[in-house]
Formats: C-alpha cells, structure tokens, sequence
C-alpha cells in the first residue's frame, strides 16, 4: 500500500467513525439523577441512586455506540416547581438525554410532562403514584421499580387475610400518599374488609401525636400508613411511644425501605409485613450488587436503589439497540426489550411504560432471627408480576389501545 492509498484509508475510516457516532447527540450520553439529597427521602434514594447510576454506566463499560456515558445529580428538595426548572435546563441546555430515580410523585408527574413536551425521557425508580402509568402515561415515560398499586396488593391484602378488616389510613397529604390510600382502601374492600376513617398529615412531618390520636380513637384493628422515609420512621416511633401497638391496634407500613428498618431498629419493627421489589439477600446476584454498593455506601441498597441500577443499564442497552440516543426511537426499543437482571428476572415494559416484573410480601425478623447486619427480612410470599401490577386496561393510558 502507498502512502496515498494509506492516507485515503484513513480518511476514510475516519468518517465511517464520524457517522458512527453522529447518531448519538453531542457524541455524549448524559443521565441525570434528580433525587432528594437532603430530605425525607434522601436515606432511601439520594445519593445511593446517584451511585447505583455511576455503577451501571461502569459495569456498561462506560461508552455506548463509541460516546462515552456521564452522570450528573441535582436536588430536587421534593418541589415540583423546583424539579421542572432543573428540567428544563438539564434537557434544553446542559444535553441531559434522560432523567431518573425521581423520589417524590409530585417531582415525578413535573419532569414527566416537561420530558413530554421535548420528547425526551424519564425513568422513574423513586415515586409511587400510579398516575405516571394513568393519564400522565408518555410515549418517553417510564415507571420501573414500584408504585401504589402493588404495594396495596401486597402489603393491604396479605393484612386484610390476617384478619385485619378495619381500616384509619394516616397519609401524606399529595400525590403519592393520595394514591396509596386509594389502591389500598380499594384493596381492602375488594377482600371483605372496611375503611372507617382517614387523616392527611403535612409533608414532611415531625409531630404525629394528633393524627395518631385520631386513628387510635377509631378503635380500627389496622392503622394503615400511607406516607414513606422519614415519616414512616417518626410514626411508627411515635406510635410505639403512644402505646397504641401494645393496646391492641396494629400498624401497616404501606411503603417502607430496608434503610427506613435500619433506622427503626428490629426491636420497635419487628414482624411489620412489607412489599418490596428486591431485598438484597434473595440471591447471589442481589447479594453481589449489594456487597459493591455498600462498599462505595455504607449501607445496603433498598428497591429505589437497585431499580435505577437496572433502568440505567436497560437504557444504555436500549441505545445499544437503537443505534441513537434519540428519545423516541429508544422509548420503542424499552419497550421492545426484555428485562433480566438481578433486579427483574422476568420483567417487561408494557405500552403504559410500567415495567411489569415480580414483587416480594416479606416480614421484619425479630432481633432473635437476625443472624448479621442488615438481615432483617424474611420473603413470605413472591407477587407474579401480572397481579402485582394494575391491569392495562384499567389505568387509562392515552398510548392504550381500547
């Protein structure tokens, strides 16, 4: 070969690459993960999403199609004026191609319609309301790691059938505790037992002896909590100092996390049923992401922490596939793809974007039963994903097909 022939080699190479990696905008793939830094919610998703991120795009290898994968973070402070701003800058400027985790339902329901409108996507690992799979549902919008629908039919039905058949929901006054109330009321009728009362309680909130005063005088067997972080953690602090378990009434944490546990303690949490989407001891491959995130963390990860690991990694695949960061064209192929991965062993994306895989109902151990740290669950029963999860055509979904 001589030297001209050489040189157009080259050259030519060179634009293969170039075209390459045109499909890909900025020759970068950016993530943001908006979470609540600094709040209620920070233990449970925070900065633990901001390294399960970090975790996925390593174990990805960094790059996607030859542009390399960045991670960025901001705080929320768990305002939706605040998440929509931060936005708008991520997509219109700063060359975010997805935003995830999104603790918080009102800061979920914000972004998504601010993704909407630009055609860009959001992943949501951290909010609960079924309304991101309802009539908020977007074409670039997913719901990845749980919502109130699943935790009612875990938690509400497996109480209802131990014979808890009257119901006070406590619940946080917005979106998310809303919608938890809704699908766990309706759960608990729907298998023979009765909601007498509710109270709605500031967010956040430090002091709950009213509201806890209220369910005890309903004379309710069951005072379900509708709230999550450090809400739960002071109700349920407060109601064991109240007395109110030991007279007779019981407490179901309708969204508790295995730090919300750590913080409480085995011997005030003891024997609280709880529905998960993963516990980090079910296997050895949730045992090998938890002993590397706890070693970047300090702490184990909970159900926020390990979905975004898993919708990270399904994105970066997704983009793979597609051959583009375009939001459009990779929102076709989340929804193509199967998911599996020691997060979901079995999961699908529907038309709603909910991804559909398997849920756990688990109890707290007792101190007695615990034999290292953070072993404080025992699975009692493995949710089918098709019944954890609200039926298609039951959410109203515009993108559903009537």
């Amino acid at each position: 070969m001589n030297f001209k022939q050489a040189l157009l080699g080259a050259a030519c190479a060179m634009m293969m690459a170039g075209a390459a990696q045109a499909q890909i905008s900025d020759n970068k793939v950016k993530i943001g993960v908006l979470t609540d830094l600094s709040g209620t919610y920070s233990d449970l998703s925070g900065q633990g999403s901001v390294v399960a991120a970090e975790m996925a795009v390593a174990d990805f290898g960094g790059k996607v199609k030859g542009a390399a994968v960045e991670v960025v973070s901001a705080d929320h402070q768990n305002k939706a004026d605040i998440s929509s701003a931060i936005a708008r800058k991520w997509y219109d400027s700063e060359g975010v191609d997805v935003i995830t985790d999104l603790v918080t339902s009102a800061v979920a329901l914000a972004v998504r319609e601010v993704a909407r409108e630009r055609k860009k996507i959001d992943i949501v690992s951290g909010a609960a309301s079924t309304a991101l799979t309802g009539k908020a549902c977007s074409e670039t919008g997913f719901h990845w790691a749980y919502d109130t629908y699943a935790m009612a039919v875990g938690t509400g039905k497996a109480v209802v059938k131990q014979g808890g058949d009257s119901w006070f929901f406590l619940t946080a006054d917005y979106a998310f505790g809303h919608a938890l109330e809704g699908d766990t009321a309706a759960v608990v009728k729907e298998n023979g037992g009765k909601v007498v009362g509710q109270v709605r309680h500031p967010f956040p909130n430090a002091d709950f002896s009213s509201f806890l005063l209220q369910a005890q005088a309903s004379k309710a067997k069951i005072i379900g909590l509708a709230n999550a972080g450090q809400d739960t953690i002071n109700a349920i602090k407060q109601a064991k100092e109240f007395g109110i378990t030991d007279s007779g009434q019981s407490l179901a944490s309708l969204l508790i996390f295995i730090t919300d546990i750590h913080s409480l303690g085995l011997d005030t949490a003891k024997d609280l049923l709880m529905t998960t989407g993963f516990y980090w001891d079910a296997d050895d491959e949730s045992r090998a992401f938890a002993k590397r995130f706890k070693e970047k963390t300090g702490k184990m990860p909970t159900m926020i922490h390990a979905g975004v690991y898993s919708s990270v990694m399904q994105y970066l695949k997704a983009i793979d596939a597609a051959g583009t960061d375009e939001g459009v064209a990779v929102s076709a192929k989340l929804r193509e793809m199967p998911v599996k991965d020691f997060f979901a062993k079995d999961g699908k994306v529907r038309a709603d974007g909910r991804m559909v895989h398997d849920m756990y109902l688990a109890q707290v151990k007792k101190p007695a039963e615990s034999k290292q740290p953070w072993d404080y669950l025992k699975v009692v029963r493995t949710i089918p994903g098709d019944e954890a999860y609200r039926p298609l055509e039951k959410g109203d979904c515009p993108l559903v097909k009537k």
